[in-house]
């Protein structure tokens, strides 16, 4: 029962492997567009049908572990390849099959102006992505686990940069994976010094190992930091965080998938996962919450002042992850991992609804927007249910997890992180419905809102959103397939929501009476300043975009810390690649052509000793043999 268990885990990766394989190999199939679409979709739809069943049947304390040798060793096996099933990985297998299944159907209305050949490509992209986080999430092993992690990496630079006729796309594209690369460095090394230290890659060994006090100490703290470096480039931590927003020149759907169930989610899976290891070494966790905490602050900031859609959803991302990674690094990785999954749902509804929008009006831009309830009443009724989720009021899908995540800081005694994440909650109310009052209900913002000056002092002016009522005339539904996904994500958002609003599992830790109040009061108060800055036109924009006039003119900056990586790239690395082109050019080479110009003059001394003539090499041989017995002579 147990083997038939992880059969049916192993099923959901490999039916999404099979419509990449059939996709790749048949060329014709591919460049028709739509049957690839639509035989993707049908192993999607297996796949997800196959998680739901592993799910059901791993709930509880059931584990399957489904392995085949890999590389043998001399000492037995080295490496070994196949699935590791139980409550936690089957459950995340489930939001991943969910949202490529519904990424997928969603993308048939989305994309259906693309050409033929190129949705091909799309669909073997998105098939090959769905595969390798299935794999990462049942990955037996680090070695595995580390093989799919670049492959999800690899398959993201292929779909951030699926336009890449277009410039953006492609820098979006390069800079996604060079950044994410930076921390994965960390991670091999990581894996490598720990197979040295437990001698084995295995996580189940190395847990058996860590509970029984088997693996040593000495070191091991750098190595699960260096682990850690891994999550912070996947899952966009501080100061790696930069890659996420400019990946949003990708579409809409692969963003949704990104965000939402792959990619990003990967850093906090990983980390959930090894929770077992990184509790040896608490002082590694101290700064997993503390980057965690600050990161969330950072990216809330910036969303606030974000006037792309798809920008204001982006640095949401970043938010949430950094929430999670705050509750695992105060030691209750299961509150992180509670928050992954529902931020999963509400998440790949609110990138979806985005795209909704984005597909009726033709501009990410929010002074393109406005009142658009009116003529789109569906996607305005979705993406709310996804903007409240995400400010986790109750009857909502982020209403539980977001306050396990505020219990957990405050239970592992990070009390200065709490209050950063207790305004992290106020500002996230307020940017969510910002976009929504903007786009679905207000008045668009004016094209001055998205207008950049040379110097950040006159952007201030720039807040002044809704001076006068701004509509989309031509704004209308999407299509059935991308309503139906949008309409399946919200009930689900919902259902979750109510359920765990009346229904509480159990924690581990105790939180205070007054936390969940101060937690949904901190939302409701950033959806009122939202509604009376953007609805009501009570507050003015621009005069409280003055009252935080330094941090206002940094956060359109983004704290300049995308400059800082590019005068590092411009200075540091491009000044040390021209080091070394000098010293390669003038040194290296130098040395070798002056050697090959010498033994190319010698060999023209020594040819003119070829004289061709018989008796002269007659006379050198007797010259030599006289020289001989001389030597041997008196020698």
């Amino acid at each position: 029962m147990m083997a038939a268990d992880g059969i049916l885990a192993l099923a959901a990766p490999l039916l999404h492997a099979l419509a990449f394989l059939v996709l790749s190999v048949a060329f014709p199939l591919r460049r028709l567009g739509r049957p690839a679409a639509y035989i993707s979709i049908l192993c999607a739809a297996g796949a997800f049908a196959a998680a739901l069943l592993s799910a059901r049947a791993h709930a509880g304390e059931t584990i399957s572990r489904l392995v085949w040798t890999w590389l043998p060793s001399d000492g037995g096996t080295l490496a070994t390849v196949g699935v590791l099933a139980d409550a936690d990985s089957t459950m995340m297998l489930v939001l991943v099959a969910l949202v490529a299944l519904l990424v997928q159907v969603y993308s048939l209305g989305y994309l259906h102006d693309e050409s033929a050949p190129a949705l091909g490509r799309y669909y073997t992209y998105q098939s090959l992505f769905a595969f390798s986080m299935m794999a990462l999430v049942l990955a037996p092993n680090f070695l595995q686990l580390f093989i799919c992690w670049e492959l999800v990496g690899l398959c993201s630079y292929l779909l951030i940069g699926f336009w890449y006729q277009r410039p953006a796309a492609a820098r979006a594209a390069l800079k996604a994976f060079w950044i994410t690369k930076a921390g994965d460095v960390g991670f091999l090394i990581g894996i490598v010094l720990l197979w040295r230290h437990t001698g084995t890659f295995d996580l189940t060994e190395m847990r058996v190992l860590a509970e029984n006090g088997a693996i040593p100490l000495a070191g091991l703290a750098v190595m699960t930091f260096c682990l850690y470096l891994g999550a912070v480039g996947k899952s966009a931590q501080f100061p790696l965080h930069i890659w996420l927003p400019d990946a949003m020149e990708g579409p809409t759907p692969v963003s949704a998938l990104i965000h939402a169930a792959t990619m990003v989610t990967a850093g906090v899976y990983m980390l959930h996962r090894t929770s077992w290891l990184f509790a040896l070494t608490p002082e590694v966790l101290a700064i997993v919450a503390w980057v965690g905490a600050f990161t969330a602050l950072l990216a809330a900031v910036l969303a606030c002042v974000q006037n792309d859609i798809k920008r204001v959803l982006a640095y949401s991302t970043v938010s949430q992850l950094s929430y999670m990674m705050a509750a695992i690094g105060a030691g209750f990785s299961a509150a992180g991992f509670l928050h992954l999954l529902t931020h999963g749902v509400f998440k790949a509804l609110l990138f979806l609804g985005a795209g909704a929008v984005i597909h009726a009006v033709g501009s990410n831009n929010l002074t393109d927007m406005g009142r658009l309830a009116r003529r789109m009443p569906h996607t305005a009724t979705v993406f709310t249910v996804g903007a409240l989720s995400l400010a986790g009021l109750p009857l909502f899908a982020g209403f539980l997890s977001k306050e396990e995540i505020l219990g957990a800081v405050l239970a592992g005694g990070f009390q200065v992180p709490f209050a950063m994440l207790i305004l992290v909650a106020f500002l996230t109310a307020f940017y969510m419905f910002r976009v929504v009052f903007l786009a679905f209900f207000g008045a668009g913002a004016p094209a001055a809102a998205v207008a950049r000056g040379a110097h950040a002092e006159a952007h201030v002016e720039t807040v002044a959103e809704g001076a006068h009522a701004h509509e989309a005339p031509h704004a209308h539904e999407p299509p059935a397939s991308m309503l139906l996904s949008l309409w399946l994500l919200a009930l689900l958002s919902v259902a979750i929501g109510v359920y765990f609003t009346f229904v509480h599992p159990e924690a581990e830790f105790e939180s205070p009476a007054w936390l969940m109040p101060l937690g949904v009061g901190s939302a409701v108060a950033g959806i009122a300043l939202a509604w009376a800055t953007y609805q009501r036109r009570a507050i003015d924009a621009a005069t409280l975009a003055a009252a935080f006039g330094p941090i206002y003119r940094g956060a359109l900056a983004r704290f300049w810390i995308d400059d800082v990586f590019e005068r590092a790239y411009l200075v540091v690395l491009l000044g040390f690649s021209r080091l070394i082109g000098w010293i390669d050019r003038y040194l290296v080479d130098g040395v070798l052509n002056v050697l090959s110009a010498w033994t190319v003059t010698a060999g023209d001394d020594l040819r003119t000793m070829q004289s061709g003539r018989a008796q002269d090499y007659v006379y050198g041989v007797a010259v030599g043999l006289l020289v001989l017995l001389l030597w041997v002579q008196f020698g």
